[in-house]
């Protein structure tokens, strides 16, 4: 069953001098517990892309499906709650706050959309830093962390909220070589570990190397598709079961 389902998306920018395709009628099927990369050189469409199955924007035509909702006719308000309760979000620059602990920029998605009790949301961010090797530094602010520290905190952050889905952007570009593949091999135990489908937009040659499914993108159309092995998805039942765990 497809947890993603595109057809002929097209997304159109226009300024009063200038129109820009970005994505040119693309379409495409993402099962459940993929670990996906959308891949081409800058300016190719894999970001626009990426926003449009985030809910972050929608496109100029075509249809988009995830998690079996018709995602396109959600009003503003609708997609964010849907967000919030279906997506995480990994980001090149982090995208932590500098004035909360590691512990609160974890929680703080958690304050934002969910209603939660107060010492639910403890455990669900106590449990995420445990879950990415982060748990003794949940008081520290983000200048007292290492790269690969900080995006082990966007890594609990996206996950607090236990998502069926993460977008990453970039997630690796600002680490060294050997950080980026320890980041690499945590998102995929948690797949493993819970089901979650990670979708990645880049060029970096190190995910390309890692994902499953690679998407090549090119002048805002999907050129190929390679399937390299195939994801061991769980079933639904053991993934709600062990992501209630984290």
């Amino acid at each position: 069953m497809s947890l993603i389902a595109a057809s002929n998306l097209v997304k159109t920018y226009r300024t009063e001098a200038i129109e820009v395709k970005a994505l040119q009628g693309v379409s495409f099927d993402i099962a459940a517990g993929s670990f996906l990369a959308f891949v081409g050189p800058s300016g190719s469409g894999k970001t626009t892309l990426l926003n449009l199955v985030g809910c972050l924007d929608k496109p100029t035509s075509g249809s988009l499906q995830v998690a079996g909702v018709d995602v396109l006719n959600l009003t503003r308000r609708q997609a964010a709650e849907f967000r919030g309760q279906n997506i995480g979000f990994i980001f090149q620059s982090f995208n932590l706050i500098a004035v909360l602990t590691a512990f609160e920029n974890v929680e703080y998605p958690l304050v934002m959309v969910q209603e939660l009790r107060p010492a639910e949301r403890r455990e669900r961010v106590l449990k995420a830093l445990k879950a990415v090797g982060m748990l003794d530094q949940k008081n520290q602010m983000p200048e007292q962390l290492s790269g690969g520290q900080k995006q082990r905190v966007a890594i609990a952050r996206a996950l607090v909220t236990q998502p069926q889905l993460v977008l990453a952007d970039e997630p690796t570009a600002n680490l060294d070589h050997e950080t980026a593949y320890m980041i690499l091999r945590l998102m995929k135990q948690m797949r493993d570990n819970f089901g979650i489908t990670f979708i990645f937009s880049t060029h970096d040659t190190r995910i390309i190397g890692e994902a499953e499914i690679i998407y090549t993108l090119e002048d805002g159309c999907l050129l190929r598709r390679e399937e390299r092995e195939k994801a061991n998805v769980q079933s639904g039942e053991d993934r709600a079961a062990k992501l209630k765990a984290l």
